[in-house]
């Protein structure tokens, strides 16, 4: 008898559909598995035979074959033990295929024929649902994960006899919805905690509003990791759209809060400087997203950037530009997304203390290898470099509230939908995603500014991208003041935040 269950694997973040087919049919006893199979799938036959005798379900002696297609995709993980088991339960009768036809089924099962949860179930039930179907079987531990895809029907399992029942139409499906209130009761970092620093505040805010690159350059202590920490609260909420493609990610990544629903914030990623090229890319036995793809939407903040491996801060100038990774194996090609804002943290030199020569203990020699960690082409790929003065005494003992994040976040909202108006027919949302061919189409200036910008390039040795990058943060200074027409003072304040090159890199 023939059966057949449709599953899924995951390829990047993405979901490709699966069928496994079983055949049982008189001849030499033995279960076979074929498909491009990895040695855990290969495993799942006598998972699944000894969790079906386990189970009270006893297979006559038959030659039982088991078909994963397409045959041309490589089939790893564990979620394919419970589609396995109910292919052979239905070509052994237990249960009627034109009902199994109905449903999406993923779950690992344990020798004792629990059902075990799985990683990546949204992405994976989010697509069955584009194929058309209603109904989806999964482990109860991932029911409120899958629940989250709107009009699917979401059946929670605890072991196969549960399977069964469900599977002959006497099971209830899971109907639990979560308490969005509840999700965002935590206490956030407010900016009102930061006393002083009203220049680093202000880059804070530009680079939040055309979502530009940051490096905040200071001596040990003067608040660049506090102040970082709160830049998350000032970035705009999420949509519907951003909230599934992000909890998409975190699913795959097995880091999903089941029962907290989809993400409802933006991340804040801030990996240790030890991390591998293949921690912040992705990849691995098994790729999975690396950091840089789990601050998709957010911030990546790489504090201490100077004691990150050189192998290691190369990797990020690609998804910098592209928006996104893409990864070589030998049977496959992932990409991830990976739209992030890059702010990093770092000490103008060992000590921490240059140029105060008075507090500064390092050579001229030791200064410049210090600095040359960060090469020029990842350096030309941040938009704003602003200096970190120390905190001066009269500061933190400010009596007065600074501005809260709230008041920072409404300006930041107001400025980045002037930006979504004009560009709405385009590919593009944000005055730090221009691209080179339209630079000069959305970033006008006058004679008068062209002559001046021509004697800065000069002056300051900029290359094309520094300039363009110039361009693009005078573009959202100027819309922060809704001012459709750059101005000079624009000008001269987006070259400001250049100029931490001529002070530190080119001395």
């Amino acid at each position: 008898m023939y059966s057949i269950v449709s599953t899924a694997i995951i390829h990047g973040i993405q979901s490709v559909p699966i069928s496994v087919e079983a055949d049982v049919s008189d001849g030499m006893p033995v279960f076979e598995m074929v498909g491009f199979l990895a040695s855990e799938v290969q495993e799942a036959k006598e998972r699944v035979r000894t969790a079906l005798k386990n189970c009270g379900y006893a297979l006559t002696p038959k030659h039982i074959t088991i078909n994963f297609t397409p045959a041309n995709i490589r089939k790893s993980g564990s979620g394919f033990d419970l589609p396995v088991a109910v292919a052979v339960l239905t070509a052994f009768g237990y249960v009627r295929q034109e009902l199994v036809g109905e449903y999406f089924v993923t779950g690992e099962v344990g020798l004792n024929g629990k059902v075990q949860p799985v990683n990546g179930v949204l992405p994976m039930v989010a697509e069955a649902k584009e194929r058309g179907m209603r109904k989806c079987m999964v482990p109860w531990e991932n029911a409120s994960e899958a629940a989250l895809v709107a009009d699917m029907q979401v059946f929670a399992v605890k072991d196969l006899a549960e399977a069964v029942t469900v599977l002959n139409g006497k099971g209830e499906y899971y109907n639990e919805p979560y308490n969005i209130e509840e999700i965002q009761a935590e206490k956030a970092l407010d900016f009102a905690d930061v006393y002083g620093q009203i220049l680093v505040k202000r880059a804070c805010e530009t680079a939040v509003s055309g979502m530009h690159n940051l490096l905040l350059m200071g001596s040990p202590g003067a608040g660049k990791t506090m102040i970082a920490e709160r830049i998350p609260e000032i970035l705009p909420p999420l949509n519907a759209e951003e909230r599934m493609e992000l909890s998409k990610i975190y699913s795959v990544c097995g880091l999903l809060e089941h029962k907290r629903g989809l993400m409802q914030k933006r991340p804040f990623r801030a990996p240790h400087h030890t991390i591998t090229p293949q921690g912040l890319a992705g990849g691995g036995a098994l790729p999975k997203p690396g950091e840089i793809s789990l601050a998709h939407k957010g911030i990546l903040f790489l504090d201490e950037l100077t004691e990150f491996q050189n192998d290691t801060l190369e990797i990020l100038r690609q998804p910098m530009e592209d928006k996104k990774i893409c990864i070589a194996r030998l049977n496959a090609s992932y990409e991830y997304p990976a739209d992030f804002m890059l702010v990093a943290a770092m000490n103008p030199c060992k000590c921490g203390y240059y140029p105060d020569m008075q507090r500064c203990t390092c050579t001229s020699a030791a200064i410049n290898r210090y600095l040359r960690k960060i090469s020029r082409p990842l350096l030309d790929r941040i938009d704003i470099c602003v200096e970190v003065p120390p905190i001066g005494f009269k500061d933190l003992y400010n009596t007065g509230k600074s501005e809260r994040s709230e008041e920072i976040r409404k300006r930041v909202i107001r400025t980045q939908e002037i930006q979504k108006m004009r560009y709405c027919g385009e590919e593009f949302c944000f005055n730090s995603h221009i691209p080179s061919s339209k630079i000069f189409e959305y970033c006008k200036l006058d004679k008068k500014q062209e002559t001046y910008m021509e004697r800065m390039y000069n002056k300051l040795n900029l290359t094309a991208r520094t300039y363009h990058k110039i361009l693009r943060v005078a573009r959202t200074l100027a819309d922060m003041e809704e001012s459709e027409q750059i101005k000079m003072r624009h000008l001269n304040e987006a070259i400001c935040y250049r100029n931490i090159d001529k002070k530190f890199w080119e001395v």
